[in-house]
C-alpha cells in the first residue's frame, strides 16, 4: 500500500497499514527543527503522506465595475491573487513522477472568506444582516469565479482532492445562525463540492472553530474530509462517535495546550490515544488541530513526529 492508498483508505473508512498524517509547521517552528534536518527542506523533513499544492489565484476576486450598481461601499478595490496556472500544472506533473503521495490542492478561502476580506470582517457580517441582497450577490459572483479556477485545476488527472473552506466558527459556536448559513453559504459551497466530485476528486474543507451544528449538513452535501477539528472548540470523541462512519477528520491534537505546554511524554500519550480513537474503522488523518507554531518546545515537536511516523 503506497502513501496515496493510505490516505484513500482513510477517506473510504478502511483501515490501512498505518494511519496517514499531514502536519503543517509554521516557519518559527521549522527554525527550531532545521538544525536537525541537515540538507533536507521543510517538506522533506516533515515528509507528509499528502503532497500539497497551493492553487494559483487562491484569493482572486476583482471588485469594481461589477459592484457599481450597489450602494454599499467596498472597503478594498480588489483582492490580489498570486501564482501561475502554467507553473502549477508543471509542478503537479513533475511531482507525480517523483512520489506516491496523495495530491491535495489547497484553495482554502471559498466565498465567505473572500467576501469578508474584500469588505472587512465586520462590514460583511453587517451586509449579511442588513443588505442580504448585496451579500448574496457578492458571494455568488465570487463562486462564479471560483468555478472557473476549479475547472482549471480539476482537469489534472494527478490531483486527488481539493481543500476548500472558510472559517465559519469561533471556539464557542458559529459566526452566524445555521439558518443564515443554509441560505447564504450553502448554495455556493454545494456548487463547488458538486464540481469537485464530478471530476472524481475528494472534497476537503477547512473551518476553524465550533462548526458541529453544520456537520450533518456538510455530510449531506457530500463533504469527505473536515479540518482542523479543534479539541478546545468541539468534543472530538463525540464527533467520531456521531459522524465517524460518514466523515473523515483531519487534526485534533491540541495546539493550545498539550503541544506548547505539555511534556514530551504527554504529547506522545495524547497523540497515540487520539490516533487510536479517531482512526477506528478508518476515517482519520493524524495531525495537530492547527499549524504548529514556534511556542512548541523542540522535544514536543520530536515526540509529535515520532508518533506520526510509527505503525501502531
Amino acid at each position: 500500500m503506497n502513501r496515496r492508498e493510505l490516505v484513500k483508505a482513510a477517506i473510504e473508512h478502511r483501515r490501512g497499514e498505518r494511519v496517514p498524517y499531514c502536519i503543517d509547521l509554521l516557519d518559527d517552528a521549522w527554525q527550531k527543527l532545521k538544525p536537525m534536518a541537515g540538507e533536507r527542506s521543510l517538506e522533506e523533513f516533515v515528509d507528509n503522506d499528502i503532497k500539497d499544492f497551493c492553487a494559483p489565484w487562491w484569493q482572486w476576486h476583482e471588485l469594481g465595475e461589477d459592484w457599481a450598481r450597489f450602494e454599499a461601499p467596498v472597503s478594498q478595490g480588489r483582492v490580489i491573487g498570486t501564482g501561475s496556472y502554467t507553473e502549477f500544472i508543471d509542478s503537479v506533473k513533475k511531482a507525480k513522477d517523483a512520489c506516491d503521495k496523495y495530491f491535495l490542492v489547497r484553495v482554502y478561502g471559498s466565498h465567505f472568506e473572500k467576501a469578508y476580506t474584500a469588505r472587512g470582517f465586520e462590514n460583511f457580517l453587517a451586509d449579511i444582516g442588513g443588505s442580504p441582497d448585496f451579500a448574496r450577490g457578492l458571494l455568488n459572483s465570487i463562486i462564479d469565479k471560483n468555478m472557473v479556477m476549479l475547472e482549471n485545476i480539476l482537469c489534472l488527472s494527478e490531483i486527488d482532492g481539493v481543500l476548500l473552506g472558510s472559517d465559519w466558527g469561533s471556539q464557542r459556536g458559529l459566526l452566524m445562525s445555521p439558518q443564515v448559513w443554509q441560505e447564504m453559504i450553502r448554495p455556493g459551497e454545494q456548487r463547488e463540492y458538486d464540481l469537485v466530485h464530478s471530476y472524481g476528486k475528494d472534497v476537503w474543507v477547512h473551518s476553524c472553530g465550533n462548526v458541529e451544528r453544520l456537520i450533518p449538513t456538510l455530510i449531506e452535501m457530500g463533504l469527505d474530509v473536515l479540518n482542523p477539528v479543534q479539541p478546545e472548540a468541539m468534543d472530538v470523541e463525540r464527533l467520531k462517535k456521531s459522524y465517524g462512519d460518514k466523515l473523515t477528520f483531519w487534526g485534533g491534537l491540541s495546539t493550545q495546550k498539550t503541544l506548547p505546554f505539555g511534556t514530551s511524554e504527554e504529547v506522545g500519550r495524547e497523540a497515540r490515544a487520539l490516533r487510536a480513537m479517531m482512526s477506528e474503522n478508518g476515517g482519520y488523518v493524524f495531525a495537530p488541530a492547527q499549524s504548529v507554531q514556534g511556542d512548541v518546545p523542540v522535544e514536543n515537536l520530536l515526540a509529535l513526529f515520532e508518533v506520526a511516523r510509527e505503525t501502531p
